[in-house]
């Protein structure tokens, strides 16, 4: 019998309270708080509404929602399998106005909620219209900020008080039933979210090295984001403790170990989510996951909390509400329908959790009760929360770059927040979410590339003026882009030296092309270039002498099919005539095949001189060989050696070594085998052979100073062409 009641005292009496069922508890105050949190919430999402839905689903919009609707009618075999993957006001209409229609509906009934306006009313306006937004946004609602907010919100409906203007809503106190079933998803967020970072086998969280990536991947990260991901690597095992304390052991102690243990979890929680707000941005989410916590009080806790902070009157106002109430009667159909949905839905969702454990997330295809699954989970409101289980290991990003005058300078789309810019980091904008911006941080990501990137390039070379005002600026204010690429690029956080050094938060490093190249083409149409061959084309024909250069060269070298000298002429001389030193040392080779139609040596020397007067290395070391064999011009020994320096120091191979036979055997300049055995070893370094030869040998006939002293030399040169110094 003893043991009974210490079983009761110290583990159902917990279980009781946490239930709702606590003798003398009331839970007006915390239901009230709770409400005007989420309230709060979706005025934010109704506001990324306004601002940004048009734009992302509206008739000429990125994805627009138009088009979703007969697409999944005919993929799904009618309207009505269509709307259960799609549950949207917008079968009605998805033109700009319907979207400006219902993104105010959704607004007005989520400041009626903040106002305590009809709340039951107002949250199913709320959960309704944002499910209608989720459901057409696609890959902008890959997250699960949408889908925790969406099960908040419908859960909400029954906790909320009942009339028009409740007040605290004595008249209609929280049901136990529904206090437990808002407080199990609280407990569901927690511990689902720390239980699958375990699951997940992430070495991050099995090697407690998940902070030191956490700040630096986080989608806005902040200036103390920036601190805390250069702080010691204690600190951030502090953190991942924290994280598993907030999200393993809160809820549990929240269920098990009564008021205290619901006063550490909410402390606990409070500072995981204060901590993610203020360094990564999370939008929302940390917003909600605080005000979703307080949802383990009553108001006694709070109470107790005014009068130990010697707050009096808040302590006796606190008091004086928390009068406990019966709940008024209700038809016994209603209340057992309430409790057969609420169960349901309980089900539904530790169905989810368990299949996630047992199949995966992305596994769900394979769910031999998939049609049964899909007739929930596209209402999205009960859900398996998996939070940062797994970390990308690199931060990524997709970059639009325009040109309009043909690919020679490129000029970037600025976003307004999403880290870009190396000298630039983001402000403290949560709990606003940044829909658009998010989703391109998302999308540089995953595994396969989307259609969504090269949508967004298309529009901003049509010069949709609502894409463009995504974008801090329009680059192209003042003449038009006829080229648009899309460019992978990884972020880095610098560390304090660099910081101090050069201001700079992040290295920036490109990685490759997100999709294939846009551009105008000479009938106006925007057209992909499927070939890095058409790109260049395409660059060539709007005068950039780089690709006319390269054009030149494939068709000189028969890399563009078979080799068509004439051609290759015509694209040098389009670049040369811009002053393009490569090209004037590409005629120089031209003219110098006898198998070109003018092959002239004196005019080959004639295009090497020029691209030689302009610093271009190969040219200096053609001008020099031109001079030492009298090539097209007359001989002379001292012009060689002075174009073989001039091409050796800026590390060209074939000049270091030619003028270290200059200086070994006296030709143009003063024999001096020190210098000779300086050019060689610079020419070995770079894998010629025969310099290397030369240089062992001439190194055995000198004496040990002369060595050192050719090598001093040559670290020297080394230095000034930029190359690596010689190893002792």
């Amino acid at each position: 019998m003893m043991v009974l009641q210490k079983w009761k005292k110290y583990l159902f009496r917990p279980i009781r309270e946490f239930c709702g069922l606590a003798e003398g508890a009331t839970y007006f105050w915390p239901r009230w708080i709770v409400l005007r949190a989420v309230g709060l919430v979706y005025v934010l999402i109704f506001w990324n509404a306004l601002t940004e839905a048009r734009v992302l689903i509206g008739p000429s919009g990125i994805i627009p929602a138009e088009g979703l609707m007969p697409h999944l009618t005919n993929l799904f075999g009618g309207p009505v399998a269509a709307f259960f993957r799609a549950p949207s006001v917008f079968w009605l209409g998805a033109g700009d106005g319907a979207i400006l229609f219902w993104s105010w509906v959704g607004m007005a009934a989520a400041l009626a909620v903040v106002l305590n306006l009809w709340p039951r009313l107002a949250l199913s306006v709320c959960w309704v219209v944002f499910l209608s937004f989720v459901s057409c946004y696609a890959i902008f609602s890959s997250t699960q900020m949408d889908q925790l907010m969406l099960e908040v919100a419908l859960l909400c409906i029954p906790f909320a008080p009942a009339g028009l203007r409740p007040g605290l809503g004595h008249d209609s106190p929280p049901r136990p039933i529904v206090l437990f079933m808002v407080r199990w998803l609280l407990i569901r967020v927690m511990f689902e979210s720390g239980l699958f970072k375990l699951l997940s086998g992430d070495p991050h969280w099995r090697e407690f090295t998940a902070m030191d990536i956490m700040y630096e991947t986080a989608p806005f990260p902040t200036i103390l984001g920036y601190v805390d991901h250069n702080l010691p690597h204690v600190q951030h095992l502090f953190e991942t403790a924290l994280t598993f304390a907030a999200e393993l052991l809160a809820p549990v102690l929240a269920i098990f170990a009564g008021r205290r243990g619901r006063w550490f979890a909410i402390i606990t929680w409070t500072m995981l989510q204060a901590g993610i707000q203020l360094t990564a941005n999370f939008g929302w989410l940390n917003f909600a996951a605080f005000g979703l916590g307080l949802v383990l009080l009553d108001d006694q806790m709070l109470a107790g909390l005014a009068k130990r902070l010697r707050l009096r009157r808040w302590h006796e106002r606190l008091q004086a509400k928390a009068v406990p109430v019966t709940a008024s009667p209700r038809a016994s159909w209603r209340l057992r329908a309430l409790r057969v949905a609420l169960w349901l839905h309980f089900g539904i969702a530790m169905y989810d959790a368990v299949t996630v454990v047992t199949l995966g997330q992305a596994s769900f295809s394979e769910d031999p009760n998939r049609p049964w699954h899909y007739a929930y989970m596209d209402f999205r409101s009960a859900n398996a929360y998996t939070l940062y289980a797994t970390f990308t290991p690199d931060r990524v990003g997709v970059e639009f770059t325009g040109s309009n005058d043909g690919g020679v300078t490129w000029r970037p789309y600025l976003y307004p927040n999403l880290p870009q810019q190396t000298d630039r980091i983001c402000g403290f904008i949560a709990p606003r979410f940044l829909r658009f911006e998010a989703t391109m941080q998302v999308v540089a990501t995953l595994p396969e590339r989307t259609s969504t990137v090269p949508l967004i390039a298309l529009k901003l070379l049509e010069r949709d003026p609502r894409i463009i005002a995504l974008f801090e600026n329009d680059p192209f204010a003042e003449r038009p882009p006829t080229m648009m690429r899309m460019r992978r690029y990884q972020l880095k956080f610098t560390d304090w030296a660099t910081w101090r050094e050069t201001g700079d938060y992040w290295t920036k490093t490109y990685l490759d092309d997100y999709a294939p190249m846009f551009y105008i083409d000479a009938s106006g149409r925007i057209t992909e270039a499927r070939s890095v061959e058409e790109t260049m084309r395409v660059q060539a024909e709007q005068g950039n002498p780089a690709a006319q250069n390269y054009l030149g060269s494939a068709h000189m070298s028969g890399q563009a099919g078979a080799r068509d000298l004439i051609q290759a002429e015509r694209w040098f001389l389009l670049a040369a005539g811009q002053g393009f030193a490569g090209a004037e040392h590409n005629l120089g080779v031209l003219h110098s095949d006898p198998a070109f139609a003018r092959y002239s040596r004196t005019e080959a020397a004639r295009w090497f001189a020029r691209a030689a007067e302009r610093g271009f290395a190969p040219a200096q070391y053609a001008m020099g060989w031109l001079h030492e064999q009298g090539l097209g011009v007359p001989q002379n020994p001292s012009q060689a050696a002075k174009w073989y320096r001039a091409a050796a120091e800026q590390n060209e191979v074939n000049a270091q070594f030619r003028l270290g036979l200059c200086y070994y055997r006296g030709l143009g300049v003063r024999r001096d085998e020190v210098e000779a055995l300086a050019w060689f070893t610079l020419a070995a370094r770079q894998g010629d052979e025969d310099a290397a030869e030369n240089a062992r040998v001439l190194a055995q006939q000198l004496g040990n100073a002369a060595v050192a002293e050719a090598r001093e030399r040559a670290d020297r040169y080394a230095s000034l062409s930029g190359a690596a110094p010689t190893k002792p």
